[in-house]
Parts: structure tokens; sequence; C-alpha cells
């Protein structure tokens, strides 16, 4: 019989209308389904009316972590859940930062956050305490960093508080604007801002100082020094503090499997100069961690900008920067500088955008130029051409203040975009999901088509193409057991939570010791089914919600260009689907 403390099981329900909340004990979710996503993905079936309009005000905003947050490292995720204004189902987006630890020591294990305000507010939550601010003054600001820096300064618990907040993107509801949590980290994908913004929430401060509770002192000693000693001795978690993920850039080039210039080619000219070994020698300016993180993934580069028509005066500005900004503001627009590609990185997090949409929708509506399907009519005079980033810097903000309906149609995503104006065949999304760097092969492509969020981070089918499909003929049936095996084992991880960075360090038998010393048991086995159960939960409610395998696309652009295992063509991919849609069915179960 699994003990959870009420701690970790008490749950923090909001009403942004009505201006109240109150807590509710959850024992029951949290011991059949862990905490995190598991538990998200409950609650958001109890609280999201069927059908419902993602930004109506009955869409429910879900916060969740998992019993090893803030106990050992690399436990330091958020989740996020909320039907998607850009897919029109299943929402889901992670976050490190402090967001994690900070609800932990709120003494909550999930946040529910419904209705919607009639008048801009944030939320600032002290432990039991609730407040809601009036947010009037910080609404419409042209910089979220701005409206970041007044929240910090109003409210109490400097050291231990996690601030998230929107931007103008939210607050005008772009399909995909993102919520940025202490600067650098993000709720990015699948338009979780937009729906801050339709219930007029501009951000969210949490702090508190609770305690944890350990059931074994000496055991958990023991197991939070291995965990630690192989996080910072690992030459996997050494590459993504050195350099970090852009060290893809020239990993993916070399394979010719890097999207460039909408996936019209597969290598980019000028990746030497972007690459993250470049950057790290020639603009890193530090590198920081999420909470109770020793890796320190995060780096910022120095931007350093004249600001006055005297030489002598420059303004230096801190841009975080990760492989997925440098392949979408970078590869995807042909930008060759990576002082353009900051200057791209900066303008969208002002705004709070997601970087990967934002970047795709730029290079798709720079190919629809091209090809003369639009005009200046459209884009309001502008001229977009690959490499010119003033004009995307011009286009970004038309899609934010949407000053046409060109404009509007791009705030709504590629798909809706093209649905309009045509280029279908060079959209490049995943069920209205704006297409992740990774050209790598069929597994990948098939990832991101059946991954529950249709991300690069629910199952790594580039990393199958590289140790499976580039040496060996692999049946398309395999491909998709292999991926839905891979994204079962992270339904775990992201129920615990810990970053999918550390999934090499986190296996099955390591978290059921993990979670013993938390007065938790569960074998891995039971773990095993556990995460596929919660997967399958995760496709009833997209079921549920209109989603179906048989209005998945492909876009031809995946097999005009030409990637490494030279296994993309419709044959396979549709013999892939449609296994696919046999064993993940409405009911949650598998054949």
């Amino acid at each position: 019989m699994n003990t959870f403390n009420d701690t970790l099981s008490r749950v923090l329900y909001i009403d942004v209308q009505n201006k109240k909340f109150w807590v509710v004990v959850r024992k029951e979710l949290f011991e059949k389904y862990i905490g995190g996503a598991g538990v998200a993905i409950k609650l958001l079936q109890e609280e999201c009316p069927q059908g419902i309009n993602p930004l109506s005000p009955e869409n429910p905003i879900i916060f969740a972590v998992g019993p090893l947050v803030g106990a050992f490292p690399l436990a330091s995720k958020t989740v996020a859940m909320f039907k998607s204004p850009l897919t029109g189902d299943l929402g889901e987006s992670h976050a490190g930062g402090r967001s994690a630890v900070a609800i932990r020591l709120a003494g909550y294990g999930a946040i529910v956050i419904k209705n919607a305000s009639d008048m801009p507010i944030y939320i600032a939550i002290h432990g039991n305490s609730v407040f809601f601010r009036d947010a009037t003054t910080l609404w419409g600001m042209g910089s979220s960093l701005t409206a970041a820096r007044v929240m910090r300064e109003r409210e109490t618990g400097t050291g231990y508080r996690s601030i998230m907040r929107i931007g103008r993107s939210g607050e005008n509801m772009v399909s995909y604007a993102s919520v940025t949590v202490e600067t650098y980290r993000h709720f990015g994908r699948l338009g979780l801002g937009a729906v801050f913004g339709s219930k007029k929430l501009k951000g969210i401060i949490i702090s508190g100082k609770q305690t944890l509770e350990v059931t074994n002192k000496k055991a958990y000693k023991t197991l939070y020094d291995q965990i630690y000693k192989e996080a910072v001795n690992s030459k996997v978690m050494q590459k993504y503090h050195d350099i970090g993920t852009p060290i893809n850039i020239m990993n993916l080039n070399n394979l010719e499997a890097l999207p460039t210039r909408n996936l019209q080619q597969t290598t980019f000219e000028y990746a030497d100069k972007i690459s993250g070994e470049s950057i790290a020698e020639n603009y890193l300016g530090k590198r920081i961690a999420c909470a109770h993180c020793p890796t320190a993934c995060v780096h910022l580069a120095n931007l350093r900008e004249q600001y006055s028509d005297s030489k002598y005066f420059y303004k230096t500005t801190y841009v975080g920067y990760d492989f997925e900004l440098l392949y979408a503001l970078g590869t995807m627009l042909g930008i060759e500088k990576p002082k353009d590609i900051f200057i791209l990185c900066e303008k969208v997090e002002r705004y709070c955008m997601d970087a990967m949409s934002t970047g795709v929708i730029l290079a798709w509506a720079t190919e629809m130029f091209e090809k003369k399907l639009i005009s200046e009519t459209e884009t309001e005079g502008i001229a977009p051409k690959f490499n010119e980033t003033e004009a995307y810097l011009i286009m970004i903000k038309k899609i934010v203040d949407g000053t046409n309906d060109f404009y509007r149609a791009l705030a709504k995503g590629v798909v809706y975009a093209s649905e309009i104006y045509g280029g279908k065949d060079f959209a490049l999304a995943n069920n209205k999901n704006e297409m992740p760097g990774y050209h790598t092969g069929p597994a990948a492509h098939l990832g991101f088509l059946i991954g529950a969020r249709h991300s690069h981070l629910c199952n790594a089918g580039y990393s199958l193409d590289q140790t499976l499909l580039m040496n060996q003929d692999v049946s398309p049936e395999t491909v998709i057991d292999k991926l839905i095996e891979e994204e079962g084992f992270r339904q775990i991880l992201s129920s615990i939570v810990v970053c999918f960075f550390a999934r090499g360090i986190y296996n099955l038998e390591l978290v059921s010791k993990l979670l013993a010393v938390m007065n938790i048991n569960f074998s891995a086995e039971d773990l095993k089914r556990i995460g596929k159960e919660i997967h399958f939960e995760k496709y009833k409610f997209k079921f549920r919600e209109g989603f179906s395998f048989d209005k998945l696309t492909i876009p031809e652009r995946l097999y005009e260009t030409k990637e490494p295992t030279g296994r993309i063509n419709k044959a396979y991919m549709m013999k892939a689907l449609e296994y696919a849609k046999k064993v993940i069915i409405p009911s949650g179960k598998t054949n």
C-alpha cells in the first residue's frame, strides 16, 4: 500500500472569475498515477468539458509536479496540461526553472485554474494563501520582462519563488504563445500562453517553505549521491553542460539531416558559423541551471547592440539559445550570423512566443512569397527573403498585433494558414504542431505524428533513426512498437517529474528505489504498466476531442527532401500509421 503525504496529494483549485480558491486532497489520483503527467491528464479529463473552444473560460490550466521534485537532482520540471488552441486536442508542456520546487514547497502536488477573469490579473500563491492582484497596468506592455520585474518587486518570497508570465502574444491569443518561467525557461509548445490570455491571466507567482519527508534517510543519502555523481560525471550530461543541445547543429548537418530553408535542404552552408561549438567559443556569456540540477544546461549568449549614433554606446543582453532556436530561427530561415539569430530570439522572448512554431511559420511564408503564392498585399509591403532578419522582425510584430487577415492566419499556425492561402505541400507540421528540427528518417517523423503532444520529446524517433534505421531494414510495425514503448517509459519520467536529459540515469529499477524512500512502493514492472496506462489516458482525451489518425497528413516536402536513411516513402509511412491506428485505440488499451 502506498502512502502519499498530504503535501503531494493536495490539489489547489483556483477560480479566477469569482476570485476564490480551495484545496482538495486527491490521494486516490496520486496513489494510482504517481504525479506530474499522470495526475495532470486525469485532472484535465475531469475539468475540461468535451468539445469546448480552447480559448473559452471552461478550458482549465493544470500544473502538476511529482514525488521526487525537490528531493533528487534533475527532478525539477512542472507539467502543464490544457486543451491546445493550436491543435484542438491535448496541450502538454513542461518547464523547469524553480516552478516545480516552488509548487512543492508551497504545499501542493497540483494546481487547477478554472474560468476567466473579467479584468487582467496575476495570481500570487504564498503557501496556504492565494491573492488575486490587479494586472491592468501590466497588460499590453511591450516586453514581458517589464511585467515580470514589477511582479518580482511587489511580491515576497525571494529565493524560494517562481514567476510565470505571458507577453503580448498570449494577451492577443496567438495560438502558439508560450509562458515564460524565470526568464530563460518556458512552457513553450502548444499555446499555453494563449490560454492564459483568454483568462486575462498575466502571470503567477508561487512560493512556500514546506519540507519534504523521506522514510529512510541513510538510503536517501546513498541514492542522492549516486544520482549526483552520475549527473556530474556522465559524458552525456557533460555534453549538455559544455555545448548543450546546439551540438546537434554540426551533428545533423554532417548527417545531411538538418532542416534548412523550410526543409528545401538538409545541410546549411553556414552551419559552422552558428554551431554550438562556435557560439560557445565566441558568444557564450554564462550557463545557468534549473533548481536542484547540477548540470547547468541553459546557455546564454551575450548580445551586444549599439543603441546610439555614437560607436561607444552599447547595451548587452543575455539571450538564451539551444538547438531548437538555432534550427527554427536560424537554419529554417537561412540566417547565417549568430547575432541575427539572437536578435530574433530576443524578439520572440519579449513577446513570449513558441520559437519553433514561429520559425517554421516564417519559413513557410518566405517560400510562399518566393513562389508568388502570396504578394506584398498579404504581407503589407514586406518582402520576406531567407537570411533577411529585418523583414522577419517586422513580421513577428505583425503576427502578434494581427494587423490583417494574413497575419491573423499566421497567428493560428502554419496548417491553418496553408488551408487559406495554399502551400500545404510544404507546410511543415504534425497534427497542426509545427515541426521540430530533425529530418533524420521515418522514425523521427512518425514519432512527431503519433506522439501524444507531437513533439521531439515524446519518443525520440530521431534517435531510433540513427541507431537502427541507418544500419538495417526495419519494418514500420517495429518502428511504431519501439516508439510506443519509449513513450510509455517517458510517461514515468514526466510523472515523477524529472528532466528528459536524465533519462539515461533514471531507469525504472532506480525510480522504484527512489520512490521507496519517499514511502511510495511500485516495482519496475508496476511502473512500466502505469506508464502505458498514462500514455493511453492521454490518447483517450485526444480521441474525445476529435483527434483521428485519418486526419493526419504528411506534407509532400518530407518525401521530396533527402534524409540519411533513404527510407521515407509513402508506402512505409502509411503502413506505419495504419498499424499505429490499430494499437492506439480510444479505449486506452493495446491490442
